[in-house]
């Protein structure tokens, strides 16, 4: 495989792993929908920037620990479904907290840090990591100097992201009239919340395959 096919092949690997639904997507939309696009987008950038993270790990070959070791995993695992249940509670408690109508999101009496959110969203998901162990590794041509060019794999992964998440918000942009309301905020909320902690439910009870 040359570089150019390695390119190309990775790009359409990477497009269609970026738009197939997940729990990133899931945050990113909630929040350009509850409390507008630059929270959302500070959101996408914390998750690209995780990708990106796990493409330099791959490539120096520390993620090797991960791929090998039932512990480490299962304590990514643990973490991961912690700070995912962490995260739905949070948002459940909002949706059952009333909202003065009219009030605009920005001026909401806590902000948390979701460019954080988003990189620890995405670093502490095991099947991540994982998956960039194994999935980098395809795309390399012979002589390549693998640090770099992994890198720049994951930075046109983190790019396609970033893309995704901006079309995403978006999307919410026509919407806001309906969003500033009091109570599609409040079930946007629930449904994510309630979709987070079944993630970590599942991340938990999940066996490690191979």
């Amino acid at each position: 495989m040359d570089v150019a096919t390695a390119l190309m092949s990775f790009s359409i690997a990477a497009a269609l792993l970026t738009i197939t639904p997940g729990i990133d997507t899931a945050l990113v939309l909630r929040t350009a929908a509850v409390e507008g696009p630059r929270r959302a987008m500070l959101a996408g950038a914390g998750v690209v920037t995780g990708v990106l993270a796990w493409g330099l790990i791959a490539a120096l070959g520390l993620g090797a620990v991960l791929a090998v070791s039932d512990l480490a995993y299962r304590c990514l695992q643990l973490a991961g479904a912690v700070y995912l249940i962490w995260l739905g509670i949070g948002m459940l408690r909002g949706a059952l907290c009333a909202r003065e109508p009219g009030l605009p999101r920005v001026m909401a009496p806590s902000a948390p840090n979701w460019f954080l959110r988003g990189v620890m969203t995405n670093l502490l998901n095991p099947k991540v990591g994982v998956f960039y162990i194994s999935f980098l590794p395809q795309f390399l041509p012979l002589g390549v100097p693998v640090v770099p060019f992994s890198v720049l794999l994951a930075g046109i992964h983190a790019s396609m992201g970033l893309i995704f998440f901006a079309a995403l918000t978006a999307a919410t942009v026509p919407f806001q009239n309906a969003l500033n309301g009091p109570r599609l905020p409040r079930l946007l909320d629930g449904v994510t919340g309630s979709v987070l902690i079944g993630f970590a439910l599942r991340l938990l009870t999940e066996r490690r395959v191979g």
